[in-house]
């Protein structure tokens, strides 16, 4: 099982102190948002009043972490101000605008079965597009293509000779397009793109192909591809 770095360091506290960890992380993300605000006040200084540029390139960073916390934690006392003022950093295209150039947007892409738990999103994003590919037609249905996944040739194929899977296709690339412009536009840096159909093997892994060499085609922009399903298969 993955430690964390968080259990370990209480761990290794406990070695010397008796450590009550539910009272210690009832405050500790208190903490955590206090530390952050001090070093977002710290690049807006130095970036805005010291004119020093480069550590406004920290403010994304920053952001990622308020964006983390938005999403999973809840304090143990109501500070409606200040999350508000944290939401409102968080929906700011000028900071949002200071992220590295160096930095691409990364496009995650997933297949996945419905029948199985969906690809969780691990950026704090909250999970990007999930596309449902059940309606098209199924060449798991096909003895010839019963072994195979949506990245075989055969497969693809027959999927390409489909009317319905070019209509499909087309218009989730140019929901997906939308996104990334935007996205590269208003300096985010994570979006999650995720396929589903019954197993997990043909359509929503061509689908995934599909949208991945697309994107790929584009500037700017780092694809990660991965096939829930078949990566069980590879085991």
């Amino acid at each position: 099982m993955r430690q964390s770095l968080l259990d370990y360091y209480l761990e290794c506290l406990g070695d010397y102190v008796n450590v009550n960890r539910e009272a210690f992380m009832e405050h500790f993300y208190a903490y955590v948002y206090v530390r952050i605000m001090q070093a977002m006040g710290a690049y807006g200084f130095r970036g805005f009043y010291e004119r020093k540029s480069h550590f406004l390139q920290s403010v994304p960073y920053a952001l990622k972490n308020l964006r983390w916390l938005a999403h999973n934690v809840k304090l143990s006392i109501d500070v409606p101000a200040l999350l508000d003022a944290f939401h409102s950093m968080l929906a700011s295209e000028k900071l949002q605008g200071f992220a590295s150039s160096a930095e691409p947007l990364k496009v995650r892409i997933f297949s996945f079965s419905f029948h199985r738990q969906m690809p969780a999103d691990e950026s704090g994003n909250g999970g990007g597009y999930i596309f449902d590919a059940r309606s098209l037609p199924n060449p798991g249905r096909e003895e010839q293509f019963r072994a195979l996944t949506g990245k075989d040739e055969p497969v693809i194929a027959y999927l390409n000779q489909q009317v319905s899977v070019h209509q499909y296709l087309a218009n989730v690339l140019s929901l997906v397009d939308g996104s990334v412009a935007g996205y590269q536009r208003r300096g985010f840096k994570n979006l999650m793109v995720s396929f589903g159909c019954t197993g997990g093997q043909h359509r929503s892994v061509f689908l995934a192909e599909q949208l991945a060499k697309h994107v790929r085609a584009g500037s700017g922009v780092e694809v990660v591809v991965r096939h829930i399903e078949l990566e069980k298969m590879n085991k």
